[in-house]
């Protein structure tokens, strides 16, 4: 096994985290379904994905990870999609609750409506190769980004796709489409860190 090939970690406690893994292998990563914390501490990077973001509180609390997880996310290259979109970023509301704080962003919960508003959009990008498809399934928008966060992609205005250094967040499911710039966009950003 080349030691260069990145060891990326799906959180796997709810959500489509066995379509990532295999999306993010199918690219050339080696990855890992993380159910315990111990799992982190032989990952390069991490991808938390959509789900339901205070179900994910109480999993994390319950399994005792969250202390281990938080440490993860202020030091290595993580991706959060939807959900996981929302418990990275500084700013959580609609209602508030707990996030890790690591993304300067401010996210509004379910900002789209409910399940029954999801809806499949394509926009404009800058990643090359022409407009995005992009799933919303209850969707958080985000209202607000620091300086130091870049919009790679938005719906009606508003950022759907970010980068802030070794982070990543979409609050869309790039997953549930065929297309793959966006998990090459995280491997490559993980194969930066690791240079």
């Amino acid at each position: 096994m080349d030691p260069k090939t990145p060891a990326i970690g799906v959180l796997a406690l709810q959500g489509a985290f066995d379509v990532h893994a295999r999306r993010l292998a199918a690219l050339g990563a080696i990855t890992t379904l993380v159910r315990k914390p111990g799992q982190l501490d032989t990952l390069d990077a991490l991808v938390i994905p959509g789900g339901e973001s205070t179900t994910f509180l109480k999993h994390l609390e319950r399994a005792g990870f969250y202390d281990t997880l938080n440490a993860f996310v202020h030091i290595k290259p993580v991706f959060g999609t939807c959900a996981g979109c929302i418990l990275l970023a500084k700013e959580v509301s609609n209602p508030h609750q707990p996030s890790f704080g690591v993304l300067d962003i401010a996210v509004e919960r379910n900002a789209y409506g409910r399940q029954n508003d999801s809806a499949i959009l394509t926009s404009e990008t800058t990643l090359a190769g022409g407009p995005l498809e992009m799933v919303f399934i209850r969707a958080p928008r985000i209202t607000r980004t620091g300086p130091n966060v870049r919009s790679l992609a938005t719906r009606d205005g508003s950022p759907t796709l970010i980068r802030q250094g070794r982070l990543l967040a979409a609050t869309f499911h790039p997953e549930l489409t065929e297309d793959t710039r966006v998990h090459q966009l995280f491997l490559d950003l993980v194969r930066e860190e690791m240079k």
